[in-house]
């Protein structure tokens, strides 16, 4: 289940419709030294110290000149690509050297906070993957330009209001991620297929198709968040029951911060065009969620996060309100598996939910 907002009150109306969603390391430095003590060679970031050890002067030279002529053009395109930017070529070169894009030589977002236009951010390349899943809260960075990156999961979801019950299997839940122009901006496809039983009403079928554009607007400085913005809306694809039958459009706002090496948090705000069940009549659905997250080591994250409904002008939807956390196993730099688990706040929500999920980074 993704959970767009939409996706989550879409999926409890169903039901109720039955009964009636740091900059990189430096280039580690590259050691040869012949067993003979004949000749000792190092490199770091592109720089090659050479100590001559023995008398055989004609081995030196052939040894020389083979490491200069790899070392050298890596070196003077790392030179010329990082002054295109203004940026620190040896950080640039190291970056180059391990195939990825340092900070400091992109832009990253789409704005500069004025009082330090220096500070870059937007993707790290360098670092491990950056994901929008498990939590409801999406990231506030994009995936950066050429990268694709692909979520999946599962999640399971009951609810008894004490008339009746209701549980729902949300699978494979994909999310495609794409960055297409800048570093800024990423392209975004999502899909899913739900299987739910209500009141021992059994239906499945293929939901509405998710598009929209995620735009990098700002970097952290201190006080001063990370920012995203993503328009976005679901287009009526899906089988009969599962559909909305229009266009449903919206917009979200992300802003996140990283306190220090073991907390981050973050917030997002948004609002949705939905379809109130009861009725059939449209109204303007708002979210509001705030996660913390929490590195317990270099491999396992978790977080817990409040999220919430809220319709305005609706006939019959009432507000929802979720609490969830959960953990994340970072497999390597571009691949991380997930769970959580969450629980209705008040008797409008489901009563929990449970789910797990694959995250994968293309670059």
């Amino acid at each position: 289940m993704r959970e767009h907002g939409l996706d989550r009150r879409a999926q409890k109306d169903r039901r109720e419709t039955f009964v009636a969603g740091a900059k990189p390391e430096p280039i580690e430095e590259i050691q040869h030294v012949e067993r003979n003590g004949s000749l000792s060679m190092t490199r770091n970031s592109g720089f090659c110290r050479l100590r001559c050890q023995a008398a055989d002067q004609a081995m030196f030279g052939v040894a020389c000149s083979l490491f200069l002529l790899t070392a050298t053009p890596t070196w003077v395109y790392a030179q010329s690509y990082c002054a295109g930017y203004g940026c620190d070529s040896s950080e640039c070169a190291s970056a180059h050297a391990r195939n990825c894009t340092c900070k400091s030589c992109s832009r990253g977002t789409l704005f500069l906070w004025s009082r330090v236009p220096n500070v870059r951010g937007g993707p790290d390349l360098c670092a491990p993957l950056v994901t929008d899943r498990p939590d409801f809260t999406e990231a506030s960075s994009t995936v950066g330009l050429g990268v694709a990156q692909w979520e999946v999961g599962y999640t399971y979801t009951f609810d008894d209001d004490g008339a009746t019950s209701a549980k729902s299997h949300s699978y494979p839940e994909p999310l495609l991620r794409y960055g297409i122009l800048a570093d800024w901006l990423e392209m975004r496809v999502g899909w899913n297929y739900s299987d739910e039983e209500v009141g021992g009403v059994a239906a499945d079928g293929s939901e509405d198709l998710y598009l929209g554009f995620k735009i990098g607007l700002t970097p952290q400085d201190g006080i001063l968040p990370e920012m995203a913005l993503i328009p976005q809306m679901t287009v009526p694809t899906g089988d009969d029951a599962f559909s909305a039958d229009e266009v449903l459009p919206g917009l979200n706002w992300i802003y996140g911060w990283e306190v220090n090496d073991f907390v981050s948090t973050a917030g997002s705000t948004q609002f949705n065009r939905a379809i109130d069940e009861g009725t059939g009549d449209a109204f303007t659905e708002w979210a509001q969620s705030w996660t913390f997250g929490y590195s317990l080591t270099d491999k396992i994250g978790a977080y817990t996060e409040y999220f919430g409904l809220y319709p305005t002008s609706a006939d019959t939807t009432v507000p929802e309100h979720y609490f969830n956390g959960g953990f994340t196993y970072l497999v390597c730099d571009d691949v991380q598996w997930d769970i959580r688990a969450g629980t209705g706040l008040n008797d409008a929500a489901d009563d929990y939910f449970v789910g797990t999920g694959l995250s994968l980074r293309f670059k």
